[in-house]
């Protein structure tokens, strides 16, 4: 017996549910678990189902693209672990906390490589085996060195790139090649503080909050589809240097909480947005 999860999103009609579902009983399907939504606004479908048995994915799919809408998405994923390369700078509590999760089981991924603009973190990613590959950006246009990077990615063919505190604004053309692949962790509740020392900048309106945002890039900084945030209270007592030590906390949950719900299939991109099931 196997397990996968179907997914599906598509113009809403009547009777989808019923209509996934039957398809899935003609095959034998047992359901473990399914989630659906629909958004009125643009009329569209969304479906997550978990489903135990004997698969014949060619026939499933085929059977599903005759019952659903035209232009209907569709795909059976495994529980297989996802491959990632995880971009970083020189900020070590984000890449610490996936490290610890991916070796302990919490996050169901394969760490294929660390790359670095800088080699301050190879020690850690030595720590535990895992390749790392230092990029350097010095003396190179944004495009050299985002070549060298996607060369240095495309060997591992991962499934995801994470940006954990990876310090580098990233073309259009880059950001093209891994499309809603690309997942960012922004240091504040966007939209608010966009861009430099978001810290800082909380600090000078007197905030009493501070967050962290988990995204897909795109090609809007800092604007893309907003997988997870959090936020924790802070008071006129904090310091900006305050505000940024315990940021690092939050930031560092809400990346592997929004890292645990994409390789878990969880999240589907609606346009700007997410749809989380």
């Amino acid at each position: 017996m196997e397990r996968k999860t179907l997914l599906t999103h598509c113009s809403d009609e009547p009777g989808l549910i019923a209509k996934i579902t039957n398809i899935c009983y003609k095959h034998q399907l047992n359901i473990i678990h399914n989630n659906e939504f629909v958004d009125n606004t643009c009329g569209h479908f969304f479906m997550r189902t978990e489903l135990e048995g004997n698969f014949n994915d060619a026939v499933l799919l085929e059977d599903l693209e005759l019952a659903l809408p035209k232009g209907a998405s569709k795909s059976l994923v495994d529980s297989s672990k996802k491959k990632v390369v995880i971009l970083v700078t020189k900020e070590a509590h984000c890449l610490g906390d996936i490290l610890i999760k991916a070796f302990d089981g919490s996050l169901n991924i394969d760490i294929a490589a660390i790359i670095g603009n800088y080699d301050t973190l190879q020690p850690l990613a030595e720590k535990f085996d895992i390749p790392f590959c230092h990029v350097s950006h010095e003396g190179l246009t944004r495009e050299q060195h985002e070549a060298k990077i996607t060369a240095a990615i495309d060997q591992y063919a991962p499934d995801y790139l994470v940006l954990a505190k990876y310090m580098r604004i990233l073309n259009p053309g880059f950001v093209a090649q891994y499309r809603h692949r690309i997942i960012n962790i922004h240091h504040s509740f966007l939209p608010a503080f966009i861009g430099a020392k978001p810290y800082l900048q909380a600090y000078e309106r007197g905030v009493k909050i501070i967050g962290a945002t988990a995204h897909f890039v795109t090609d809007d900084l800092d604007e893309g589809p907003i997988i997870k945030q959090d936020v924790i209270p802070v008071d006129h007592n904090f310091s900006a240097k305050d505000m940024a030590q315990a940021g690092r906390d939050v930031e560092k949950n809400v990346l592997s909480k929004a890292l645990n719900k994409v390789v878990n299939d969880n999240v589907f991109v609606n346009g700007n947005k997410t749809v989380i099931l």
